[in-house]
């Protein structure tokens, strides 16, 4: 795991976006502050599969330099993985019932 990796995957507005989706979609309150408030802790225990993704897709000159919008690197079901975790561990705070 590269600090820079969870650095830039945590400062993606884009991913973040898809985040506070993802966190709607489970019924969280206030899904934007949530997601804004959590991507930090999100990214860093998302595991190394998720970050070697992204690592991957970053060096490929002829891809969407957003990548935190292309579901191909990131994909939904990983998101909603990230999410429903850190969900269980927050039941009842930051939102979530």
């Amino acid at each position: 795991m590269s600090y820079n990796t969870v650095v830039a995957m945590a400062n993606s507005q884009s991913l973040q976006a898809r985040v506070a989706a993802c966190a709607a979609e489970l019924g969280n309150t206030m899904p934007q502050s949530w997601a804004a408030n959590n991507m930090l802790i999100l990214v860093a225990t998302a595991g190394s599969t998720l970050q070697t993704t992204w690592d991957s897709a970053s060096t490929d000159p002829n891809a969407n330099p957003d990548t935190g919008k292309r579901d191909d690197v990131v994909t939904d079901a990983m998101i909603n993985s990230a999410v429903t975790s850190l969900k269980s561990k927050q039941a009842g705070t930051q939102g979530w019932a």
